[in-house]
């Protein structure tokens, strides 16, 4: 788990026409399960993902708010659920408007003019999200896979991975706090670490490299965690 980096990818989602839906595959390839967390709700009474669960949610095109993943929940004796990484209260149904970092956070804005999907606040599971249909926008060619898919227990300095809910938090390598600005936050050589693991990702507030991708029609979109 990578509490201190900020990773970002982004990724304008335009969809086209009225009020519809747009389909969201999501596919649990880690060895463990993972507790799909959202705000505002996205209707889902049964939060667990196991391992090899594949889940099909439909959502609104208006839908605007946050996704992530939590890992390691149990329910304890005096009923109180919990999650290592990722945790938004004692129920399995998030009550936090935002998770614990360090996570993944996902952040959608369907069909608005200024729309991003982003992984946020560190990083707790390698995540990929791949358009289903859709072309760039002043451009050619396909809706573009984004990922941050690296286990960065790997490529982090030993000193600096931390372990579930032990993980530490530096609000200045987090870019959170007073730290939380482009002035604040800036690229250090713990960024460019991340940034050679995870090409995609911005990595600092300031990071425009790759740039912000427009995509218009895309019917759905495969999330998947612990991609191959």
């Amino acid at each position: 788990m990578v509490p201190f980096a900020l990773f970002t990818i982004l990724l304008l989602l335009l969809i086209t026409g009225g009020q519809s839906t747009v389909t969201f595959n999501y596919e649990n390839r880690c060895t463990e399960s993972i507790w799909l967390g959202a705000t505002p709700s996205i209707g889902d009474s049964d939060p667990e993902f196991t391992s090899g669960t594949l889940k099909r949610l439909q959502m609104p095109d208006q839908w605007k708010g946050f996704i992530w993943g939590r890992t390691k929940c149990s329910l304890n004796a005096s009923n109180y659920f919990s999650c290592e990484t990722g945790d938004c209260g004692s129920n399995k149904i998030c009550q936090w408007p935002e998770p614990n970092s360090p996570v993944t956070i996902l952040n959608f804005t369907i069909n608005q003019p200024s729309n991003e999907m982003n992984l946020n606040h560190g990083h707790n599971v390698p995540v990929r999200i791949q358009p289903v249909g859709g072309s760039l926008v002043g451009g050619s060619g396909p809706c573009p896979v984004v990922d941050c898919a690296q286990d960065f227990s790997h490529v982090c300095p030993s000193n600096l991975v931390a372990k579930g809910k032990d993980a530490l938090k530096y609000p200045k390598h987090s870019c959170f706090g007073n730290f939380a600005s482009p002035q604040t936050c800036q690229p250090n050589e713990y960024f460019s670490v991340f940034k050679k693991a995870c090409g995609l990702a911005h990595t600092y507030p300031g990071d425009n490299q790759p740039p912000v991708y427009s995509c218009n029609g895309a019917a759905s979109f495969s999330i998947t965690f612990c991609p191959a």
